[in-house]
């Protein structure tokens, strides 16, 4: 393996071009000013803001039980190791769930059509990029097959396959 856990120099190229591509949607979905698309009642804009601090924390202890085998990178790192427990234990990228999460509420709470398509998109990139993720890791642990086929991607409770 090479650079972080890349195979090749094409495989890094691509998995930095889904962590700017990621990035870029971030900022737009931080950046772009609030809309008046939708009414935000209190009520709306408290539950938007529960669901972006349970973001906040799914995303904080997901990176915790990742330990020293989290990287930017959507690649597996040399001396990383397969985590099924903590929050892997319900969920195959909960940090991706959580940085969903944040984006989910900041577009119910933004009232800008801008700021759901973005989050949209942001959904998108991290559907394709787990998938391609996926065939790295599987390649990388044995395990990965039986887990992902009883671990939901990114909502728990959801059906795995």
């Amino acid at each position: 393996m090479g650079l972080l856990g890349a195979d090749s120099p094409r495989d890094t190229a691509i998995a930095w071009l889904f962590v700017i591509a990621q990035f870029a949607l971030l900022v737009v979905i931080v950046m772009l000013p609030p809309g008046d698309a939708w009414p935000v009642p209190g009520w709306l804009d408290r539950a938007a803001l529960a669901i972006e601090v349970i973001g906040a924390g799914v995303l904080a202890i997901a990176m915790v039980n990742l330990g020293r085998s989290h990287t930017p990178l959507p690649t597996p790192i040399e001396h990383g190791q397969l985590k099924t427990n903590g929050l892997y234990r319900w969920v195959r990228h909960p940090i991706y769930s959580g940085i969903i999460a944040l984006a989910v509420g900041l577009s119910i709470r933004s009232a800008s059509v801008a700021v759901a398509a973005a989050s949209l998109g942001l959904i998108v990139e991290f559907m394709a990029k787990a998938r391609w993720e996926e065939t790295h890791l599987r390649r990388r642990y044995p395990a990965y097959g039986d887990y992902a086929a009883r671990t939901p991607r990114f909502v728990p409770f959801w059906p795995a396959r």
